[in-house]
């Protein structure tokens, strides 16, 4: 099973994003995690995530983030996407990440 990490600032629309994602990897018959978790819980909550994504009003720390966690593929959601909720292209990011 694949765990996807999402870091944000408070976490308040980042949930409603990770209730989308959820939903489409069902509907897909993806098996996997999908949770979100402040931006300071980074390298421990992250640290065995399979892919690890940031939200835009984080994306500024980036470089940080790639820093703490070498060789996982680390990127940020784009603000169009992340501003629709847009659960199924979000996981759709993250498959890409992984190579699936």
């Amino acid at each position: 099973m694949k765990k996807i990490v999402l870091l944000c600032s408070a976490g308040m629309s980042t949930s409603m994003l990770v209730k989308k994602m959820r939903a489409a990897a069902a509907e897909e018959g993806f098996e996997c995690s999908i949770d979100a978790f402040p931006m300071n819980e980074a390298a421990s909550k992250a640290a065995d995530a399979d892919v690890v994504l940031l939200g835009p009003q984080v994306s500024f720390n980036l470089g940080k983030v790639k820093e703490q966690l070498p060789g996982k593929p680390v990127d940020a959601i784009e603000m169009r996407m992340y501003g629709r909720l847009d659960g199924k292209g979000v996981l759709a990011l993250a498959k890409k990440m992984m190579g699936l």
